[in-house]
């Protein structure tokens, strides 16, 4: 399946405000676009006011993006731009993720976060709960190694 261009753009648009520059955590848009186009790639737009369906020239106000495989589901990349936080769109957009998983038959959820991401609370709110550690897998600009901590949330 092919996913408008305008999907794209929204994305790299929330992304590039969302993700601080320091930790190099930001996917450019060929990553993006060659993401899209996979099978398994799923993804969901959120906009301002909260809806989940937006007209073609409204902005996103946050994003998600996970690839499946089998029974699991991997949230690679999600965000909400800086200016529509603390307005519950990230609790909106993580229950729409869970729940679009859900009912494809996913009975693991799975999402990798730098050590010290304040989105770590939203994630355990939602029941995510760490399983595992790569040490010093982000690479800040400065240089400095951060861990990334693997989180799974089983559905039932």
């Amino acid at each position: 399946m092919v996913h408008p261009l305008d999907d794209v753009d929204r994305i790299m648009d929330v992304m590039t405000s969302a993700f601080p520059s320091e930790f190099g955590e930001a996917w450019n848009r060929r990553q993006v676009s060659d993401a899209l186009l996979l099978p398994a790639t799923q993804y969901a737009l959120i906009a301002d006011d909260g809806a989940m369906e937006l007209k073609p020239c409204d902005p996103a106000a946050g994003f998600y993006l996970s690839r499946g495989v089998l029974d699991e589901e991997e949230l690679l990349l999600f965000a909400i731009a800086p200016e529509s936080r603390r307005k519950g769109l990230g609790h909106a957009l993580l229950r729409e993720f869970i729940e679009h998983a859900r009912q494809r038959g996913k009975k693991r959820l799975f999402l990798e976060m730098r050590r010290n991401n304040p989105a770590g609370i939203l994630y355990a709110s939602h029941g995510f709960r760490a399983v595992g550690i790569r040490p010093r897998y982000y690479r800040a600009l400065n240089g400095d190694r951060i861990d990334a901590i693997t989180q799974e949330l089983v559905l039932e």
